[in-house]
Order: C-alpha cells, then structure tokens, then sequence
C-alpha cells in the first residue's frame, strides 16, 4: 500500500508540535502562586508528610534530601510510622491532619500525601484550600468525581501539585516520548499495558469469609480516621496497614497501583486524554458476592479517540493472571513484560517495563540500530533530577512540575474508569467525558462520584 504524504507530513507537523509543546510546558515559568508565603530561590521548603509509614515516608525522604526542612509529621498509626517519627525527632507529630493545619498554619508551605488511596482527595483539597503546595502519591484519587475536583482546585488556589508517579521524571519516559515523535514506529495505533506484580494483595477473594471475625483495632491506631471520608465498617487487619489496596472501599487494585507508572510514556508520548469507551473482561468474577475486593484476572480495553494528526488508539490492560500476550513477532529472547508495556506502530514497537519506561527499547533490533547511537532523537523534553525535585523546583520558580493535578488527573481518570468496567463485564461502555458520565448504563454512574461520610465531604 503507498504511504499517503499528506498524512506523513500531518504527522509530522503533530510530532514536532506536540513535542516542542511539552518541552516548553516544562521549562517556561507559569502564573502559579500560593496563597502562602512566598518561597524565592534559595529558599528550604518547610515540608509536611501526612501517611508516611510506606511510600509517603519515601517521598517525604527524597524531597528533605533536597535540603528542605521537615517541620511536620502526621499519621494515624503510631506503631507504623514510628521509623518515619524517629528519623525527624524535631518534626512535630499529629494523628489528624486538620489539627496539624490549624496549629502549624504558615509554618507548612507544602504537603507530601501517601494515605491510602480513599483519603487522597480530602487531604489534598484541604491543603490546597489553605494554600499548600500538594504532592499527592497515585493514584489521585478513588472516583472521577475527586479527580475533576482536585483539578479544579488545583487551578483555584494556584498552589503547585504533583501526582506521584515517580518515573515521570525519567530520563527513560523522555526517551520513549521523543522516538515517538520522532516518527520511530510510524503511526501507534495499539498499547498492551500490564502488571502481574503482588496478586494475593490484589485479588482478596480468599479472605471475604473472613470479614464476620470480630477484631480489635490495635493501640496507637485511630481507625476511625484511618476510614475519613469511607462508609464505616469495623476494623480489619485484612486491609489495615498494607492490604487495603486489594478492598474496593479503600484502593484501587493493581490499576489504581499501577496504571499511573506503566500507561504514563503512552499517556505522554500520544497525547492521550479520556477513553469514549472501556470493556472489561473478568472471568469467574461474581460482583454480587465478590464485588468488595478485585477479580484474579482482569482485561480492560480502552478505546481513544483520535487526535490532532493521531489517530484512533486501542489501549488494552492487563493484570493478575491475565498476561500480556506475546506478540507473533517477537524473536526466542525477547521478553514480555510483566510489569510494563508494548506499544504497536506501524513499524515496529517499543518495549518497556514501569516507572517511566524503564528498559525502553525497540524492537525488531534492527529498528533500535536506526534510532540509537549517532541517530537517538533530538531531546525534546528537559530532563530533571527527580520527582521531588521538579516538584520543589517549580515552588521556587512559580511553575509548574511534570505531573501536575492537570496532568496526572486524567491519567488517573483512565485507571478510575476501567474499576467501574470492572463491574460491569463484557459490557461496553461508553463514556462522555465532557459530561462526566456513562451513555448507555445509568447503574455505571452510580460509581463515578464517592459516597462520604458524614462531615468528610469535598
């Protein structure tokens, strides 16, 4: 079949724009300021963490390494955070977070969240609300509705936000990003995405029977804060301190863990936005009496409009014992990624595993021969020296850091949608994105917005 030059010149033009675009996104100066005070360009940060006994306590650790000062420590599990507590003894210590805002006031410029995935959005819209500069873990949120919310008052207040998706401060994503546009594989028109990573934390399944055991909540555990904004039920060490991600009420699975580092280089690189439709396929999946916890396997297709001079993208995920599928073509020694992503194009594919599109490379070999050494694209993307350190760069500077709320909410949008297919399998659903809603199943709406507690509300 000849190639129509028009449409290569278009794609081009879509390449060079769009890329030229981001590069400037992330170096240009922009009007954010906080509401707070003002911070110049040697200035420390003083920093709060707010759920720092895992991940949040590693983010709290990379931005302190900066040189800025910790002045605030908040979590509702003294025996869990104790490690964090003990290495910044002169760090003032909360177990609710709306007191330590109330007492410490201007003294926190910026706040580092790594609680659980459904206090997210009542922590980060209260810290944006009294003008702190926000680094919220992934996912953003727990439904859409959090998500648009976060965004819009990410813009209202003008404070600086930074989702926390670590690789997308990668060299390797910019790499992946700049062969894309630089036309490597031609027109990409499909993206296997997947993670096969901690399936028994995931899928609870063999737990639900275990649900009607009476437990107590331990000492040193506010459980009552633990759930915030959650419908009450009682305590269970099944999700308190580390499962809760494999619960419905609480996490978001593998794709609320994951979707936002293995889909980040595809969500870049392609320009993507909302899906106007998502088909989950879940087999020996019963909602009715599994629907607290996720399924053992899980494929979720998402569909992407075309773009600009891009045209339409099919984005099919994969977790637990559903795998990646080998591709025909792949020689005896490549490899599939278990946690990563193949994107297809005309020409051939890139391979890369999570985190920012580690390991990128592409295959057939000979395609990597033609884009690396003398031939690698011309940088196109600024690279920085970390995730901390683009987000506290751009307080300093009143810009804006890679992964911003505007950035990071509609990747996050993407995994929220394919949690509510997963209700809803073998059905396609079709999504308005302007709307905020599903077209052709009502009952699908009912899980686009969280039902708070009483007093927890956004």
């Amino acid at each position: 079949m000849k190639r129509d030059k028009s449409n290569a010149i278009n794609r081009r033009k879509f390449i060079y724009t769009t890329g030229m675009g981001i590069a400037l996104f992330n170096i240009l100066p922009g009007c954010a300021t906080s509401a707070g005070r003002k911070i110049s360009k040697n200035d420390k940060i003083n920093i709060a963490g707010i759920g720092f006994g895992s991940q949040g306590g590693r983010d709290v650790d990379e931005v302190a390494g900066l040189g800025n000062n910790v002045v605030a420590l908040c979590d509702v599990d003294e025996k869990y955070a104790a490690p964090g507590f003990a290495k910044y003894p002169n760090a003032k210590r909360f177990t609710d977070y709306r007191v330590m805002f109330d007492k410490m006031g201007s003294e926190v410029d910026a706040v580092v969240i790594g609680t659980p995935d459904h206090t997210h959005a009542v922590i980060a819209m209260e810290a944006m609300r009294r003008g702190k500069h926000v680094y919220c873990e992934k996912p953003l949120a727990h439904t859409v509705h959090e998500v648009r919310k976060l965004m819009g008052a990410a813009n209202k207040y003008k404070v600086v936000t930074q989702l926390g998706n670590q690789g997308h401060s990668s060299d390797s994503i910019r790499r992946v990003c700049e062969w894309v546009w630089a036309g490597a594989l031609g027109n990409v028109h499909t993206v296997h995405a997947g993670c096969d990573a901690f399936r028994n934390v995931y899928c609870q399944i063999p737990n639900l029977g275990k649900l009607e055991e009476k437990q107590e909540v331990p000492a040193g555990l506010d459980y009552d804060l633990w759930l915030g904004p959650a419908q009450y039920r009682p305590y269970s060490k099944l999700w308190v301190p580390w499962n809760w991600r494999g619960w419905m009420p609480f996490g978001g699975g593998a794709i609320g863990d994951w979707i936002c580092h293995v889909v980040d280089p595809t969500f870049w690189a392609l320009d993507l936005d909302a899906p106007t439709s998502i088909h989950a396929e879940v087999p020996d999946y019963d909602v009715a009496t599994q629907g607290l916890t996720y399924p053992a396997a899980t494929k979720i297709t998402f569909e992407f409009p075309a773009k600009g001079a891009r045209g339409p993208v099919k984005l099919v995920w994969y977790d637990g014992k559903s795998a990646i599928p080998r591709p025909n073509d792949f020689q005896a020694d490549d490899k599939v990624p278990g946690i990563g992503a193949i994107m297809f194009g005309d020409k051939g594919m890139i391979v890369h595993g999570s985190h920012g599109g580690g390991g990128c490379h592409l295959l057939p070999d000979s395609l990597m021969e033609q884009h690396s050494g003398k031939n690698t694209p011309a940088e196109k993307i600024v690279r920085v020296k970390g995730h901390g350190w683009d987000w506290a760069e751009a307080i300093r500077s009143g810009g804006k850091a890679g992964s911003n709320f505007g950035y990071g909410g509609p990747l996050t949008q993407v995994g929220l949608l394919g949690l509510i297919a997963i209700r809803f399998s073998g059905q396609t659903l079709r999504w308005d994105d302007k709307a905020m809603r599903f077209t052709n199943n009502d009952a699908a709406n009912a899980f686009v917005k969280s039902e708070y507690r009483s007093g927890w509300e956004i």
